[in-house]
Formats: structure tokens, sequence, C-alpha cells
């Protein structure tokens, strides 16, 4: 019976569901192409138009006004009066506040600030090319030549012959095929790493990198990921897990980039550049490193950390360098792999969208480089013996802490002096006025001019307060046991 019931029940429902189709389907009153075939389409456009001519007819939308009474002028004058604006930026504390000094004279590692003759340390002029007459003539005379600017980018009428020229001479010093000079050596190393990796790449960098690192690896939008500061096991622990997340990720091939500094700005430090070298041969990676502070430094020649550690500028990809350290003048450039750096005059924005190097800068980098071609084998041993004997007395300094491993004792002109951890415990957010008043008593009472380095609240990583001391090979062995001594002295009486 129920059998019976659940048959009737389906032949019931075909039917229906034929009728239903013999209405909607080909040849039914409802289905669209019998209603255009009586006419229908009549029916569309009679509605479009009354959709138009209704729109049409429709006043401008104006809002109604605000049944408010408008204020009168004694009420605008209280309002006014009582409107305090929020700060834009958060309040500097004073001793945040640097104190404005006037440099009116210049001569080689002392200077006339204040009316007052220092041993100036707070420039990184390690060679003392800045104080030396050959790159000033130089550039005195292209001004005379070419006038003060460069009248545009590089590609565009921008280009002149002392560019050329020192590219050509630094390509050779480095033993490198070819060189590309930036107008501003922060823009540099931030121009070039966008250029060699993008949204598809991985970066691995220390992070310790400065901020113009910092800076370029967030423009090129890659994967990053950082190792310790310095710390090869971590190094390798981090490509590890990179390779092993493209392994299960079935990742396509991409362009994988280390990045370490040849001195690291914030630490003065010096990486094991042959590790680096082993580990990224190994793991199949390119290798870019920020010579900025360590060109004209490191290496018997002074050709920068890659030297020093016995490599050549073919066995790293890409070469990075301030030109306002050792040659004294304002800018940077790129050596390396050909490929590469051909590269930066299409891709590198610094290169492309910036006003070239101003001529003058130019001819006075290229004096200091032919300087430091000829005088550098000389020099570089004497600012290693101030490195070594400054950082010796300095680390005796009670309360105070001077960063660098053992590869920076010898070699690293670049010194931080901390507060040590005790003292920084005791002293806590009074760090930086302390080390402030530290540099500020040298100044005073010693004589000696020394940086307090300030970093951005953009930097991926806190750095402690610090004086920065640029050591020079002009210095005599009485400047450095003077220097060792007024740190002492700034010391004793600023800490507690």
């Amino acid at each position: 019976m129920a059998a019976s019931q659940m048959t009737g029940v389906l032949r019931t429902a075909v039917d229906a569901a034929r009728q239903f189709w013999d209405i909607v389907g080909p040849g039914g009153k409802l289905h669209p192409q019998y209603f255009l075939e009586n006419r229908g389409h009549l029916v569309v456009e009679s509605l479009l138009l009354g959709i138009i001519v209704y729109l049409f007819l429709q006043q401008a939308f104006k809002p109604k006004p605000r049944g408010d009474d408008p204020l009168s002028d004694k009420e605008m004058d209280a309002l006014v009066a009582e409107w305090r604006p929020e700060p834009l930026v958060p309040r500097m504390e004073e001793a945040e506040r640097p104190r404005e000094r006037v440099v009116t004279a210049v001569h080689g590692h002392h200077a006339i600030v204040d009316g007052k003759r220092v041993l100036n340390l707070a420039s990184a002029n390690f060679l003392n090319f800045g104080g030396m007459p050959e790159p000033m003539e130089a550039a005195r005379a292209t001004v005379a030549r070419y006038g003060v600017g460069s009248c545009g980018p590089r590609g565009f009428y921008g280009t002149i012959d002392v560019h050329l020229q020192l590219e050509a001479h630094l390509a050779e010093f480095m033993g490198c095929p070819i060189c590309t000079i930036f107008s501003f050596d922060i823009a540099t190393i931030a121009s070039v790493i966008p250029a060699c990796a993008n949204r598809k790449d991985i970066i691995i960098m220390d992070e310790r990198c400065n901020y113009a690192v910092q800076q370029g690896v967030l423009l090129s939008r890659a994967s990053v990921h950082s190792f310790k500061h310095n710390d090869m096991e971590d190094l390798q622990r981090v490509l590890e897990k990179v390779e092993a997340k493209e392994r299960a990720d079935k990742k396509p091939l991409c362009r994988k980039l280390i990045i370490v500094e040849g001195i690291f700005a914030t630490t003065g430090d010096i990486p094991p550049l042959d590790e680096v070298f082993a580990i990224k041969e190994r793991y199949k990676y390119r290798l870019l490193v920020d010579e900025s502070l360590s060109f004209g430094v490191l290496g018997p020649n002074g050709r920068g950390c890659c030297e020093q550690f016995g490599l050549t500028a073919g066995d790293v990809e890409v070469i990075c360098a301030s030109m306002s350290g050792t040659l004294g003048s304002i800018g940077g450039f790129c050596v390396g792999d050909p490929a590469v750096v051909e590269h930066q005059r299409l891709a590198g924005s610094g290169y492309v969208f910036s006003a070239s190097l101003p001529p003058f800068l130019g001819t006075a980098a290229d004096e200091a480089l032919a300087l430091l071609r000829d005088r550098g084998p000389m020099l570089l041993p004497r600012l290693r013996h101030i490195c070594s004997t400054a950082r010796a007395q300095l680390e005796k300094v009670p309360g105070i802490l001077v960063s660098g491993g053992p590869l920076s004792t010898g070699n690293s002109p670049v010194v931080h002096l901390t507060l040590a951890p005790a003292v920084a415990e005791r002293v806590g957010h009074q760090a930086f006025a302390l080390i402030s008043r530290m540099a500020e008593r040298m100044f005073d009472c010693d004589g000696i001019m020394v940086s307090v380095p300030l970093y951005s609240c953009l930097e991926k990583m806190k750095t402690a307060p610090s004086l920065r001391i640029f050591l020079s090979a002009a210095m005599t062995d009485e400047e450095v046991s003077g220097l060792a001594a007024a740190v002492r002295a700034a010391a004793k009486e600023i800490l507690p």
C-alpha cells in the first residue's frame, strides 16, 4: 500500500514538472523568446524610458539646513581661546635636545668649534684625507669649470665626465669591471636592495644592520629573516628553517640574499666574513656587504672587509659603500657582479630619480681615492695601532663597556662606549642623559669632540645610548692617552 502511494506521489511530481517546463521552456508562454516575439521588448523599453523620465524630473539634492543658531563673535573667540593643539611628535627631554655648535674651520683631525680648537673624533675622517689640500684644490678647480650643480639625474643630462672617471677609478681600485655611483650615501644601499630583490625573494640579514639597510629591505617587500648579531650558528639555523619551509610549501626558485656590514655602524663590530661566505656558498645564496665604514679602513690596501678576509669582489655579488667616510666627500657607490651593478642604472631609484652627484664632490672623492691608493698602505698600519691602543686603554675605564668583538680590537676605528650592565641597571632611562653629559664634559673640559648618536624610532632593534668615537690615523699616542683620560674623568664625575 505504501509503495503504491509513493509511486503516485512521484508520478504527480513528474507531471507537475513537465507542465512547468512546458510553460517556461522553449515554446512556452513564459520563455523569453516567446515574450520577445510578441513585442515584449516594447514593455522593457517603455519601463526604461519611464525610469529615465523620472530621474530627469527629480530635483537636485539639497541638504536641509540645521536649526542651530550661528555662533556669535564672542562665542567663537571663546572656543578659539580654549583650543589646545595636540603635539605632532612626543615631547623631547632636555637631555635629548642637541647643543648647537658652530664649526668655523677644520684642520685635519682638529676643528675650531665655538671658537675653541678641539680634537675632532665625531667625524669619520679615518685617514685624515678630509684635511688634506689635494681634494680641496680639486674641488675648487671643478667649481670654476662646472659650477656647483649637475642639472639633473644621471640618465637625463646629469652625467658629467667626472662621474665616469670616478666610476672607472673606483671599479679599478676594487678590482671590478663596472661601478655605479649615487649622489647620496644613505640612498645607495636603500636603492640597491630593492633592485636586487622583490616580493617573491628571500633576504637574510644581521639583526644589527643599520637603518639604511632596513629601509632597503622594507622597500624590496621581500620575505625577511634576521639572525643574531655575528652569530654564524644562528645564521645556519635561520637558513635551515627557510629551506625547510620552502620544501614544505614547494615554492618555485627565487633570489636569495644575505646582508651584512663590513663594520656595523651601531656597534663597531666586524663580521666573520669568511664564515659568512662559506655559508652562503653552501646554501647557494648571494651576498651583499655594506662597506660604508670599512672601505678605506680594512684590508692591506683599504678595499674593505672583503679584502680583510681574503675575498675578491668576484666572490661577493654586491658591495656598497659610502664616500662620506674615508674619501671625505658625499655619495656612495656599488660594485660587484656586472649584471647587478648595470641593473642599478635602470632600477635603482636613487640613481634614476635623484639629481646626480655635484661634479666638485666627484673630483674630491676621486682625489681622495688617489691618496688612498698611494698612501693607504702606509697609513693603515698606523690606524690599526691607534685602534689597538685606544681600545686597550678605554677598556680599563670603570663603568664603561667598549663595544666590539675580538675581530674589532685592532681593526675597527668605530668605537661605541656604552654603560656597563650594572651601571645601566642603576640609572635606567637616564642613560641617554648621562652619556650626553659625558660628551659635553669632554668637550668643555678636555677639548675632545665625540658624538652621541640618535636613532630613528623606526629602527627594528633598540640600540643602547653610547659615546661614538671615530679614531684617526693622524692621532698621536698622547692624544689617545688623553682620550682615555677624558673618558675616565667624565665617567668618574657623572656616572653613579
